[in-house]
């Protein structure tokens, strides 16, 4: 199986969907205790709650494996994008909620881990680089969008229920203020969700690593609580009323952030 799924479209407009994946490396299925066989943590139906990026003219790279293969929204390195605060690593030994993953002497070790970031976390990451520079030449800047989902309680990641929506751009710091400004008011317009700015999530290592406002390239991820698109639990249930609601409240925070860019681009915003 290929390791991502890309389709280039036309525009500014990039989506990223690292954790939408289900597939498993060959032999690991057996090696997985049974709570982590339903793979719980994945962001479930991310694609299809998108699909409406075509509209967007948007280019979108998802990948097809599970984030318990390898977590490609994690720093390479394997440090901790949430010091002093619970999360996962690279190659994830535990679920959300502190279960452990692999059945007892089946854990990867460090050359294990090291083979799966060659073989599985590389090959995206060239793929996004090259996107990103692509649609910068075409257009002169690029606007990374990186779409998540989680469970909207995880007592072990956070306290109390999610917001709806959790736009993160690392503290401003992934994306040109006023590009984070006109997507926040879009997405706050949307009143009937609970929605916070770099609250829990602000921006993983795909938000941080490429968000560089100073080289025409912002970004900003959406964790999305599943509770707001689909039904919570197995088997994992769309929602296709709760989703096509919360469709236009997406739609419209990406269609602020990406005329914020342009007018950016145009010399009208500063």
């Amino acid at each position: 199986m290929d390791i991502y799924q890309l389709h280039r479209g036309t525009s500014p407009l990039i989506v990223s969907m690292p954790h939408s994946g289900t597939a498993l490396s060959p032999g690991l299925e057996t090696r997985l205790s049974d709570p982590a066989r339903g793979l719980p943590d994945t962001d479930w139906h991310v694609p299809q709650l998108y699909d409406f990026l075509g509209g967007f003219k948007a280019s979108i790279i998802r990948a097809n494996y599970s984030r318990y293969v390898i977590d490609l929204n994690r720093d390479p390195t394997g440090t901790s994008l949430y010091p002093g605060q619970a999360t996962t690593e690279l190659v994830p030994t535990t679920l959300f909620d502190g279960t452990p993953i692999y059945r007892e002497g089946e854990a990867p070790d460090d050359e294990e881990t090291e083979q799966r970031r060659t073989e599985y976390y590389d090959p995206y990451h060239r793929a996004l680089t090259e996107l990103i520079v692509q649609t910068r030449m075409e257009h002169g800047y690029a606007l990374l969008w990186d779409a998540h989902s989680i469970a909207s309680q995880v007592p072990r990641l956070f306290e109390g229920t999610l917001p709806d929506l959790n736009l993160g751009t690392n503290g401003g710091e992934s994306c040109d203020r006023s590009i984070e400004r006109w997507a926040v008011k879009a997405m706050m317009d949307h009143d009937d969700y609970a929605a916070i700015v770099n609250g829990r999530f602000r921006g993983g290592w795909i938000t941080r690593a490429y968000g560089r406002p100073g080289q025409n390239v912002h970004a900003l991820q959406m964790e999305l609580a599943q509770s707001a698109y689909m039904h919570e639990g197995p088997p994992w249930a769309f929602d296709e009323t709760r989703a096509e609601a919360l469709r236009a409240a997406l739609k419209d925070t990406i269609k602020a952030a990406l005329d914020a860019a342009a007018m950016l681009y145009s010399g009208e915003v500063k």
